[in-house]
Formats: structure tokens, C-alpha cells, sequence
């Protein structure tokens, strides 16, 4: 079902750039629209995983370059992939103090999770274990491609609502969109972007939660996570997702912060809406001696080690 999702999704980006450049150029903007179409749909299947690595300014967790984080994050992700039955991911670091993770990769072989120094710095030892089985439910589920085309697709989107306002001010209804076309195009472009994005984003967050919570063992590991890092998310301030918002649906929680009109990227499921699941997901799982989060009164940072422990699990 991803496999015929990322053709769509291709086939959705190369429409709007033939699309958008037939309209705003005729017929060498068609030429041109399909020349950055066949250029975009070969990079987002091979290189968009890296970008948005680097638009975080993602480091990887080595031994030489980050011993401590490697050595409390290797063996959390080894146990977990080994239950999964997937490859190593690589491990990435993201200089960034509001907490926060993603996994990017065109397929398990070549995939990799990303996580904020926040993360590492706020969450106890199951409470990452709950985010880490989240983002491998992802490369597990085959998400991860579909995150990174669907975040260019944005972009595309985007972009070409800017050249219809840039173009449309310069040249005469008859040979383009016109001012109230580029107009309708600024505000119908971040539109369409973030319906695209929300067409795939709700179930696959559920999904991941849901795998991801059974194959961690505990659900409300998963739970306290999200409670804490959705309320960083509005305290402390992710600037390049602010900067970068039509990636901002790639996070488990939306990292944007909501003051501007960015926000009309937000993608995710209701955080409250997730922790019901995960409360239910746990009582059909029998898990118990498992504090029931609430957003009410959490607060960031949360003060702990990392290490910090309740309930005892295989990674303890």
C-alpha cells in the first residue's frame, strides 16, 4: 500500500509542477515545470532523507565524536531493532534543546533516526525507549519515504506559490495567472500543502504508536514521552522547524510553536487523542504499575538523568 502511496505522491508533485508551469510560463513553463519534475521526483527517492538531516544539522552518534549519547542510545536501539526484525538504522544527533525525534530513509537499509540533545537531556531511560520504538514503527511500516517526499511535495507547493505571486505581479492576464490568480495561489498554495501532508500523517502516527508501544512492551512509556515533549513544543522553540515548517510533520510531535501562520502546517493527531489510544492499548495489553500522563500541569524540563527509571524493562 506505501509502495502505490509513494507513486501517487510522485505523480501528485509532478502534476502541480506541470501544472503551475504551464500556467505561469505557457508552454516553455510546462518545459520547464516537467525538466524540475523529473529532477525533484529522482531527488526526493534518493536525497531527501539526507537534506533533511542537514536542515536540522544532524551530527552522527559515534563513540569517537558523542561517547556518553552513544553509549546509553546504542544499546536501547540494538534491543529494539533485534524485536523488530530490522537492520541498524544510523543514530543522528540534532543540536536542538527542545525535545523532539524523527526517522527519515527511503527503505529500512537506508534509514536513520534523528534525535534532539533535548530529548536525550529530559526523557528517562523507558520514556526514550517509548520514542525510539515509535520512529522504528516508521521504518518498520515503510513511513519514512513517503515523510520525506511528502515534505517536498510541500516545499514544490510552496515555491510555486511564490513564483505565482513574484510572476503573476509582472505579466498581463492574458498571458498569465493575473494578480488575483497569484493572490488565490499564495493562499491556496500552503493549503494544499497541508492537506497533502495531513492525508497521510494521522494514521501513520497512530499506527507507529501502536506498534511501536506493543513492541517497547509498555504503552504508557510512549505516552509520558509525548506529554513531555508536546508541552516543550510550546515552551521552547524549534527555529528551523520554524524556519523549515513543511517538515515539521516528519516529528512525533509537531514542533512548531503555533505564533505565526506556520502553523498551518500542523499535521499531527491530537496528543490527547494518542494518549487515550495508548491508555486503551495498555489496558488490552494488561500493563499496569504505568502512571496515567496527562498534559494538565507537565512541565519541561523535567529535571531528570538520563537513566532515570519507574517501571523496570529490558532495557533497564
Amino acid at each position: 500500500m506505501n509502495a502505490v502511496k509513494t507513486v501517487l505522491l510522485l505523480g501528485l508533485l509532478s502534476g502541480v509542477l506541470l501544472i503551475g508551469g504551464e500556467w505561469l510560463g505557457g508552454r516553455n513553463g510546462l518545459m520547464y515545470g516537467l525538466i524540475i519534475a523529473v529532477g525533484m521526483n529522482f531527488f526526493s527517492y534518493f536525497f531527501s532523507d539526507k537534506l533533511s538531516l542537514m536542515t536540522y544539522s544532524a551530527q552522527p552518534v559515534t563513540p569517537q565524536e558523542n561517547p556518553g549519547v552513544y553509549s546509553r542510545v546504542y544499546p536501547l536501539v540494538n534491543s529494539l531493532v533485534q524485536r523488530m526484525g530490522l537492520p541498524m538504522p544510523k543514530l543522528y544527533l540534532i543540536p536542538d534543546a527542545s525535545p523532539n525525534a524523527f526517522a527519515t530513509g527511503r527503505n529500512p537499509q537506508n534509514a536513520a533516526v534523528a534525535g534532539t540533545t533535548g530529548l536525550v537531556q529530559s526523557l528517562g531511560r523507558e520514556e526514550l525507549a517509548g520514542v525510539i520504538a515509535h520512529e522504528l514503527a516508521h521504518i518498520k511500516n515503510h513511513d519514512t519515504l513517503l515523510m520525506t517526499i511528502t515534505a517536498t511535495i510541500a516545499g514544490a507547493i510552496s515555491m510555486l506559490a511564490q513564483f505565482g505571486m513574484f510572476f503573476g505581479g509582472h505579466r498581463d492576464n492574458n498571458s498569465g495567472p493575473g494578480m488575483i490568480g497569484s493572490i488565490a495561489l499564495m493562499i491556496l498554495g500552503p493549503l494544499g500543502a497541508m492537506l497533502v501532508q495531513m492525508a497521510i500523517s494521522r494514521t501513520r502516527e497512530y499506527a507507529a504508536d501502536n506498534l511501536g508501544a506493543r513492541i517497547a512492551g509498555q504503552p504508557m512509556w510512549l505516552a509520558s514521552a509525548l506529554v513531555k515533549i508536546e508541552n516543550a513544543a510550546h515552551q521552547v522553540p524549534n527555529w528551523e522547524a520554524e524556519r523549515n515548517p513543511a517538515t515539521a510533520h516528519m516529528f512525533i510531535i509537531n514542533p512548531l510553536s503555533g505564533h505565526g501562520v506556520d502553523n498551518l502546517f500542523a499535521s499531527h493527531p491530537s496528543t490527547e487523542n494518542r494518549i487515550a489510544a495508548l491508555r486503551q492499548l495498555a489496558a488490552e495489553l494488561g500493563a499496569s504499575g504505568a502512571p496515567s500522563p496527562s498534559l494538565a500541569g507537565a512541565h519541561y524540563p523535567s529535571g531528570g538523568p538520563w537513566g532515570r527509571s519507574g517501571a523496570r524493562g529490558p532495557w533497564g
